[in-house]
C-alpha cells in the first residue's frame, strides 16, 4: 500500500512539473537578459551576493550547487522572475550614446522531489544561465561596430542527489540547451545599409555538485558546469535598400565556457550564516565567431575572451517567526580585452551589492531581492571598423535589478 502511494506521489509530482515547465518555455520565448553569463538565479542567493553554494538549502540549487536538493523534504516547486535594467552610458571626443534602459524579465523554475525511503532525491531547473540583450540605438560613435544585440538562452536541468551518509550529498545531472541569437551592426557605405544575424542552436552539457556538512557550524559546496558550444544556423543579410537587399543562409559558432564554483559556509549560531564563494569561469575558449557566409563571404567577430573569476561574500540573519533578511557583495572581473572589445558585451570589472527579505512557512516561502552593478570602463587601443570607427572611449554601467519567488511546499 505506502508503495503504491509513494508511486503515486511521484507520478503528480513529474505532472507538475510538467505543467510548469511547459508554461515557463512558453512565456520565455520572447524573453532576453542582460549580459553575457547571468549568474543571478534565485533572489536568496542573491541577496547574498550569489554566496550560495554550501548553503544550497531552496529549490534553486539545482543551480547554485544540485547536492543541495538532498536537505529538501517531499515536493517543492519555485516559481521566479529576474527583472532588471540594464543602463550603460558612453562618451568620447567622437559623441555620446546610452542603452535601452527598459525592464527585462528572466522567469526560473525549480522543482525538487525528495524520495522518503530511499537516500535520493531528484530536481529539475529551467533557467537562463547566460542571456544578452543590448541596444545602443542606430546613431552611435560606433553603430559600424555594434548596434543592437540579444541572446536567448534557456536551460532544461534534470538532476539526481545521492545523500551517500548524513554529511555528505553527492549530486550531478544533464543540461539541455536551446538558444537563439541577433545582432545588427550599421555599414560603411552609406546611411542606413545594415548587416544583420539571426539564428538558433542546441546543446547539451552537464552539471554536478557536492555538499559537505561536517558540523553545524561549517559547510562546504562544490559546484561544476561543463563547457559547450552551439552552432546558430540562420540568415545573414545586408540591406542596402531595395533592390539591393538580400539575405544568405549562415552559420556561426559560440562557445560557452565551463565553470567551477566553491564554497565556504559558517554558521556561528543558528540565527547566522556567512558564506563566501569562489567562481572561475573559462572565458578564453571564446576567441572569435565566424559568420559561415554573408553576402560578402565569410565574416569574423573577435573576441579574445580572457579567463575571469568572481568573488562572493554573503550574511543571512534569522530574525522572528520565519522571517529572515540577507545582504551581500560580489566583485566580477571583465574577460574582454580591450583591443577586442565590443559594446554589444559591455563587460568591465563589476561590482554587485544585494540585499533581501523573506520568509519560510509550513506550506508557502517568499523572497523578494533588489540588486545594484556599478562600473566604470576606459577603453582604448580598439581596432578601427572598416569605416574609421572605433570602440575607444569611458563605459558607465549602473544596472538595477529586481527579483522575487515564492515557494510551495507540497
Amino acid at each position: 500500500m505506502k508503495k503504491n502511494q509513494n508511486k503515486k506521489n511521484a507520478i503528480c509530482a513529474l505532472n507538475r512539473i510538467f505543467v510548469a515547465t511547459a508554461i515557463f518555455i512558453l512565456s520565455a520565448a520572447s524573453v532576453w537578459a542582460n549580459a553575457f553569463r547571468l549568474p543571478n538565479q534565485d533572489p536568496e542567493a542573491i541577496a547574498r551576493g550569489d554566496a550560495f553554494t554550501a548553503t544550497a538549502d531552496d529549490p534553486s540549487a539545482i543551480y547554485y550547487n544540485p547536492a543541495g536538493i538532498t536537505q529538501l523534504p517531499g515536493e517543492q516547486i519555485s516559481i521566479g522572475a529576474y527583472i532588471i535594467s540594464a543602463d550603460s552610458k558612453f562618451s568620447s571626443p567622437s559623441g555620446n550614446a546610452k542603452t535601452d534602459t527598459t525592464p527585462q524579465p528572466v522567469p526560473q523554475l525549480y522543482a525538487t522531489y525528495t524520495l522518503t525511503n530511499l537516500p535520493l532525491s531528484f530536481g529539475l531547473g529551467v533557467y537562463a544561465p547566460y542571456g544578452l540583450s543590448v541596444n545602443w540605438g542606430n546613431n552611435t560613435p560606433f553603430n559600424s561596430i555594434a548596434e543592437k544585440g540579444s541572446l536567448e538562452y534557456v536551460c532544461v536541468n534534470p538532476v539526481a542527489a545521492w545523500k551517500v551518509s548524513k554529511t555528505l550529498s553527492v549530486a550531478i545531472g544533464p543540461n539541455f540547451n536551446f538558444s537563439q541569437v541577433g545582432l545588427q551592426n550599421a555599414l560603411f557605405f552609406s546611411p542606413g545599409n545594415r548587416f544583420n544575424f539571426t539564428g538558433e542552436g542546441w546543446d547539451i552539457g552537464y552539471n554536478a555538485g557536492i555538499l559537505w556538512q561536517p558540523d553545524p557550524m561549517w559547510s562546504f559546496g562544490l559546484n561544476y558546469r561543463s563547457g559547450t558550444e552551439i552552432t546558430y544556423r540562420g540568415r545573414a543579410g545586408q540591406n542596402f535598400g531595395p533592390p539591393f537587399a538580400t539575405s544568405v543562409n549562415s552559420s556561426a559558432t559560440l562557445h560557452f565556457p565551463k565553470y567551477v564554483t566553491g564554497g565556504i559556509s559558517f554558521r556561528p549560531t543558528a540565527n547566522w550564516n556567512f558564506e563566501f564563494d569562489l567562481d572561475w569561469s573559462q572565458w578564453d575558449v571564446d576567441k572569435s565567431a565566424t559568420f559561415s557566409a554573408t553576402p560578402f563571404g565569410p565574416q569574423t567577430l573577435t573576441f579574445n575572451f580572457q579567463d575571469s573569476f568572481i568573488f562572493e561574500f554573503g550574511a543571512t540573519r534569522q530574525l522572528w517567526n520565519g522571517y529572515f533578511a540577507s545582504v551581500g557583495y560580489m566583485y566580477s572581473e571583465n574577460s574582454c580585452p580591450s583591443t577586442t572589445y565590443n559594446p554589444l558585451i559591455d563587460d568591465a570589472d563589476l561590482s554587485l551589492g544585494g540585499v533581501g527579505f523573506g520568509h519560510h512557512g509550513k506550506r508557502i516561502d517568499w523572497m523578494a531581492a533588489f540588486q545594484f552593478a556599478y562600473a566604470q570602463r576606459n577603453v582604448s587601443g580598439g581596432q578601427p571598423s572598416l569605416s574609421g570607427q572605433t570602440a575607444n572611449g569611458k563605459y558607465t554601467v549602473f544596472n538595477k535589478a529586481l527579483n522575487i519567488s515564492a515557494t510551495y511546499k507540497f
